[in-house]
């Protein structure tokens, strides 16, 4: 689905209202309880609702805020930066943006070439750790909690996610307070509250990645077909959201 295509029906509409209640409510809670927290803004339309949510209550709430960041893999689309511009300029906010460790990206390209992720699973994930995973884990050094943009409807491997949980690969609390929300409600309150996204999702692109590794679909796919779809649904994860 394309945002141009939506339309917003009075059940929708009064479905978003009460889930961005509770999501409001959770994110007090999570700042009243879990601080210092971070919000893992990856950019896509889901993280997009969450940054105008956290970026309202911060501004209402300026003794406590929820630190928002990103991180820059190197091979990000021209429109995500476009989209990082916006955010800025939209909220007034610079976001705190992390990268890769150059010698790590370099060792990467000499040991396996420039575009390995194509090869295998096993080459793929290591791309992703270094671009990912590893600055991920320095965004979260010293917090108590993370907060994430997942839903458990947008792919096999996140079925039954829950809207707290423990996250033992990082050691402290993890929360998905968009778990339950669908596709259409995540472009029903970014339509509602005028909320800027990337421009690839005008294009067919549902779930924005690294470029090389990002392609639109078709009508009946997947939404998370178009990441890495090369491999099975299985296994499309890049590290960020894997358990243990």
């Amino acid at each position: 689905m394309t945002p141009s295509l939506l339309n917003i029906t009075p059940e929708l509409t009064a479905s978003v209202a009460s889930k961005t209640a509770a999501a409001q409510a959770l994110l007090a809670d999570i700042a009243g309880h879990w601080s210092p927290t971070t919000f893992a803004n990856g950019l896509g339309a889901e993280d997009m609702v969450l940054t105008d949510l956290i970026a309202k209550f911060n501004a209402n709430s300026p003794a406590n805020p929820i630190e928002i960041f990103s991180l820059d893999t190197g091979r990000l689309p021209l429109e995500t930066y476009d989209l990082m511009a916006a955010v800025q300029q939209h909220y007034g906010l610079k976001l705190k943006v992390y990268f890769p460790q150059s010698e790590a990206v370099e060792t990467y390209v000499r040991s396996n070439g420039i575009n390995a992720f194509y090869e295998s699973v096993e080459l793929r994930k290591g791309c992703c750790y270094v671009r990912k995973v590893e600055p991920l884990k320095r965004a979260l050094a010293g917090k108590k909690a993370w907060i994430t943009g997942l839903r458990a409807e947008q792919a096999a491997t996140r079925v039954g996610l829950p809207q707290q949980e423990f996250d033992e690969g990082n050691g402290l609390e993890k929360f998905n307070p968009l778990a339950s929300w669908s596709e259409k409600e995540i472009w029903t309150y970014i339509k509602q509250n005028a909320v800027p996204y990337n421009a690839l999702h005008d294009k067919f692109y549902p779930s924005i990645g690294c470029a090389p590794c990002t392609r639109a679909i078709s009508l009946g796919e997947d939404i998370r077909s178009g990441r890495w779809w090369w491999e099975s649904p299985d296994s499309k994860e890049c590290g960020l959201h894997v358990k243990g």
